[in-house]
């Protein structure tokens, strides 16, 4: 249905009488209740707020998971005010800090219990009106962990204050000045960022820092920690601190850490100058931490790894690259960061559209940085590279999705499982990411005769020039930092990988860097840890299981989609064996002489079905083109 300028307005006028109608009709009780709606409760501005926010918080109920919040709040007016609780988290470019265990909160102003109200359109916005000559507002609440992120346990804590806070709307967060303090649990030592005034009999006190750099800087504190030092320009200290469930696994070899040191040097040739004061590098080994993987902050990382991490490092291929990718999102994301990233609170939504920059070149450079300072060998870096040049060309879903629209994964997808991952696609930024500044970098060296890369783009685009003010950047300023380094129509050839629906055009860096994705019949180390116990045959009969036959995916479309199979299936035998990982690929690879027999259970229905394959295993790997450059090996050289 359309409606005319006409209908528009008469519209309009019906819609502010039934928004007006509910205020009207609460206002008797003296207690602010008009809906305040995100367009209506706030408008940032950058200007002095008067006072500090003091902060406590108390994490020593372990038994029971709950954070104690007391927050007082100068008063800055009289009348209606809204606190906020924070809704978008940047790591996450997506509404993920859920109110949902928000609880037990009361308001006091100047010591006098007061009501409030939770907006019906934006429930993470709380008004309470303040009388007039009111000092300080006082609340209290308690954050309930959720059992599954483990955030709080009795041998580690891990503390994000976005959840352990209200806030004044009508600030950026940069100006409002925040003083905290964490209540631990006996034993437990704190790391973070964050500057700290003195250590308390029972936790710590945090010197005064911005409520923007306070949420920056997350805290874990734990009962067995180790810090090294893996600085290299002694006026930028960067320290590696690893906290564990278990001492035993706080060791890493002397060869792991001069290889960390070699990657902070190798970041710091790329990019330049730091944009941090000190940069912790915070690793968390734990089997219990949910979800694993990085959180990038500018002057932290926090790196949830495998408890074996340092004990078992030959297991941790895929793992390699995690460090140094949340260190580039220092000068990536956080020094500079797109401005449609950029918002004036954690309340208001973001523009992800350039999140193929932000994750999609960080994780191109965490492949090369690990390559260059020897967390990874050349062949691991290129068997890596194979990983992801094989989900990029087996993405059924780029018929009707390119890459520009996954920037908006986030948004929609967080916290929703995805059944069919090739066809739905989710996140490809980071994957094909590092296949189009594949292409960047390779079409630089083309263009320049192999004199200019895109080394010499990041150390322009990221330089700090010595200010650690956040900067941002637009589709257009990339484009022109390119054309710097080479002239090129950069915006025709960036916006062609990113509405692209053909799959060689998404692997053209490969090509453009003189290699190829091919497929053999036995798996590389770092495609077999992928596998993680369960069989990827993705690539022949097209889908995934577990060690115990449970299907996890399955391929748009493949031979396993069209003989019936989905995500969630149980494989009980293969050509009339019980299952095993085993005989399952024996059969694959025997499918040119017989195609091969499942019996699978689709909740609690046996069914006997022949899947149509006469193929064999395929595994990717990289292989040169003969006559073309070597750019790839180029790039992955060390400096």
């Amino acid at each position: 249905m359309s409606l005319g300028r006409q209908s528009c307005a008469g519209v309009g006028i019906l819609l502010a009488a039934l928004a007006a109608f509910p205020a009207m009709a609460r206002a008797h009780d003296g207690v602010a209740k008009a809906p305040v709606g995100q367009s209506q409760r706030r408008s940032a501005h950058d200007r002095p707020f008067r006072g500090a926010v003091s902060l406590d918080v108390d994490a020593t109920d372990t038994d029971h998971r709950v954070f104690t919040v007391r927050e007082t709040i100068p008063v800055q007016s009289s009348g209606d005010i809204v606190l906020l609780y924070p809704e978008w988290e940047t790591a996450s470019h997506a509404p993920t800090a859920s109110a949902v265990g928000f609880a037990g909160l009361t308001v006091t102003i100047d010591g006098r219990g007061v009501d409030w109200q939770r907006d019906p359109l934006d429930v993470h916005a709380f008004r309470i009106r303040v009388p007039n000559r009111a000092r300080l507002i006082t609340v209290e609440f308690e954050f309930l962990a959720p059992r599954g992120a483990a955030l709080l346990r009795r041998d580690m804590v891990d503390v994000q204050w976005q959840r352990l806070l209200l806030y004044p709307a009508g600030w950026y967060p940069r100006d409002i000045p925040v003083k905290a303090t964490l209540k631990l649990a006996p034993g437990l030592h704190a790391v973070t960022a964050l500057p700290i005034e003195a250590s308390l009999g029972d936790g710590v006190a945090f010197k005064a820092d911005s409520l923007e750099h306070l949420i920056d800087a997350p805290v874990y504190a734990a009962r067995y920690w180790r810090t090294f030092d893996l600085t290299t320009s002694p006026a930028q200290p960067v320290v590696l601190d690893v906290v564990a469930d278990a001492p035993k696994d706080i060791a890493p070899s002397a060869r792991e850490l001069d290889a960390m040191r070699e990657m902070v040097t190798q970041t710091t040739r790329v990019f330049g100058a730091a944009p941090y004061r000190r940069y912790d590098a915070i690793v968390s080994l734990s089997d219990e931490l949910s979800p694993g993987g990085g959180i990038e902050h500018l002057e932290e990382g926090e790196n949830n790894l495998p408890a074996d991490y340092f004990t078992d490092s030959s297991r941790q291929l895929n793992n390699r690259d995690l460090i140094a990718h949340e260190l580039v999102h220092a000068w990536n994301g956080r020094f500079r960061e797109p401005a449609g990233m950029r918002t004036p609170d954690y309340n208001t939504s973001a523009d992800n559209s350039l999140l193929w920059v932000y994750e999609g070149q960080t994780e191109f450079w965490g492949r090369v940085l690990a390559a260059r300072s020897g967390l990874r060998s050349a062949q691991e870096t290129l068997d890596k590279l194979a990983l992801d040049a094989a989900v990029v060309a087996n993405r059924a879903g780029r018929i009707w999705k390119p890459l520009e629209d996954s920037t908006n994964d986030p948004v929609y997808m967080a916290g929703h499982p995805v059944g069919w991952r090739d066809w739905q696609r989710r996140e490809d930024y980071y994957s094909e990411g590092v296949l189009l500044w594949l292409d960047v970098d390779a079409r630089l060296r083309e263009l320049t005769e192999d004199r200019r890369s895109l080394d010499d783009f990041a150390h322009r685009f990221f330089a700090t020039h010595g200010s650690g003010v956040t900067q941002t950047y637009t589709f257009e300023e990339v484009c022109a930092g390119l054309a710097a380094i080479a002239p090129e129509d950069w915006s025709q050839f960036l916006r062609r990988h990113l509405r692209t629906h053909d799959t060689a055009e998404a692997l053209a860096g490969l090509a453009r860097s003189g290699w190829r994705l091919v497929y053999d019949t036995a798996p590389s180390e770092t495609f077999r840890q992928d596998e993680a116990g369960g069989s990827n045959l993705d690539y022949s009969i097209g889908l995934k299981t577990d060690e115990k036959g449970v299907v996890e995916s399955v391929v748009w479309q493949g031979p396993a989609f069209a003989a019936g199979l989905a995500a969630g299936d149980r494989i009980v035998s293969v050509n009339e064996e019980s299952f095993s990982v085993a005989r399952l690929q024996t059969a694959i690879r025997d499918a040119g002489r017989r195609e091969p027999e499942l019996e699978f259970d689709d909740d609690g229905k046996r069914q006997n079905v022949q899947v149509h394959y006469s193929g064999t295993l395929q595994y990717p790997r990289l292989e040169p083109i003969a006559g073309k450059p070597d750019r790839l090996s180029a790039l992955l050289a060390a400096r």
